[in-house]
């Protein structure tokens, strides 16, 4: 259940440098975060289930990894004690074990096993000599000098401990996490609940896929990039379809998503054009946090909540993003996918960025933060980067050649070639 939310202008009345009109990037996000909190609920299910999904509790190891001493190399085992400090050292081959059961043997001094990566080291050896260093002489292995003790030795719980926590509540399991919780033998695992989140594309402009355009009319690429971004995201989507620019259209649809959803995105309709109702809708049903932000592309977002206030249900939290394509990419990755990761439980929800050469003079005036579509390469070995080409908000293959954003802060000007700048890489996005 959907837990009761205070108002969201008494939230943000004492919040310094509040401005609706127009929020820089950095405050714009600090807000949502600020308001936004975890879902409750949770389940259990197989692990491969938890691909892209958050723990809900922690996940205690109920063995140590590995379960035993063991070999990370193909090679000798030998007691560090019987190998001379100089010279080489030759040692009587005792027998070979292999992974997947104990050398029944007993060694003694003066002896080495054969052994086999993964293999259990017995007990009283203690360091692995790798077979490319070694010289066989019938039974016999001759060792060279300067072997360290305890060296491709793998101790037991070396990984994990038994009884210690593995992943903590909150972890965001991706398949390293999923291949950790299967070494641990866990068939299921408790996850938070699935977020679910409705959309909708606006506009009277909006063709449907499979049917000729009529003129002035345009596909409705939004809804499947947002989808696609959802579903990465391992949300529960419910696709709504395009609403017309009809107030009542707009109302039944903002109050029907909000009855089954814990957030809500729009596409289109929040500009200042006598058909961008979505603002003034969300005024009426709810309340709305901002509407303008002081960024490009994607200065018109609204973000506010349907419900909960005005309408004394629990409501959703609404992201009124703008119609154009690469605009509705850059607020959503800026905005909306911090705000969902917080939702769904997650530890941890920002874009790391790091800097890099940019190979291209930018132009840039301040007072805003713009969001280049970038390229990063290597040149000569070191990374650089460069713009895609045109950025106009509604070029799409803009974002398509990309593989990143070059973010230029708030009060930074023009940028010369040469110049460093940030950028956040686009690939592993979830």
């Amino acid at each position: 259940m959907k837990q009761p939310t205070p108002s969201v202008l008494q939230a943000l009345s004492c919040a310094d440098d509040y401005d609706p009109n127009s929020l820089p990037v950095s405050r714009a996000r600090e807000l949502i975060l600020s308001l936004v909190a975890p879902v409750a609920g949770s389940e259990r299910a197989f692990i491969r289930l938890g691909l892209n999904r958050v723990l809900a509790e922690d996940v205690i190891a109920p063995v140590n990894v590995p379960a035993h001493d063991n070999s990370a190399m193909d090679g000798y085992a030998v007691r560090h004690a019987d190998l001379a400090a100089t010279g080489e050292t030759r040692l009587k081959i005792a027998g070979t074990t292999y992974a997947g059961k104990a050398y029944e043997g007993a060694l003694t001094p003066g002896e080495a096993l054969r052994i086999m990566t993964g293999a259990i080291v017995p007990p009283g050896l203690d360091s692995i000599v790798i077979q490319e260093v070694v010289r066989v002489e019938g039974d016999s292995v001759v060792i060279p000098p300067g072997q360290r003790a305890g060296q491709n030795f793998r101790h037991a719980g070396e990984d994990l401990k038994a009884g210690q926590p593995a992943l903590k509540a909150g972890k965001l399991l991706r398949p390293a996490e999923i291949g950790l919780l299967a070494s641990l033998g866990q068939v299921e695992v408790t996850l938070k609940r699935r977020l679910r989140v409705a959309m909708f594309s606006t506009g009277d402009e909006l063709g449907s896929l499979g049917k000729p355009l009529q003129p002035g009319q345009v596909y409705d690429s939004n809804r499947y990039t947002l989808w696609g971004m959802l579903e990465r995201l391992g949300c529960e989507v419910l696709d709504m379809g395009v609403v017309k620019d009809d107030p009542a259209a707009l109302e039944a649809a903002l109050l029907e998503a909000t009855s089954c959803s814990d957030a809500i995105i729009t596409s289109g309709g929040v500009s200042v054009g006598e058909a961008d109702f979505i603002r003034e809708l969300m005024a009426r049903l709810g309340e709305v946090a901002f509407w303008k932000i002081a960024m490009k592309p994607g200065r018109p977002m609204a973000f506010g909540r349907i419900g909960g206030v005005a309408n004394a249900g629990n409501g959703a939290w609404l992201f009124g993003l703008p119609g154009n394509p690469v605009a509705v990419m850059v607020t959503f990755y800026q905005f909306v996918r911090p705000a969902l990761l917080k939702m769904m439980g997650a530890e941890t929800a920002t874009l790391p960025s790091f800097r890099v050469t940019c190979s291209a003079a930018l132009k840039k005036a301040p007072g805003r933060t713009e969001f280049v579509r970038g390229l990063l390469y290597q040149d000569n070995g070191e990374w650089r980067v460069r713009p895609t080409g045109a950025q106009g908000s509604g070029i799409l293959r803009s974002m398509s050649d990309a593989n990143c954003f070059i973010v230029l802060e708030h009060e930074r000007g023009n940028v010369a070639a040469g110049e460093m700048v940030s950028v956040q890489a686009m690939e592993g996005l979830v």
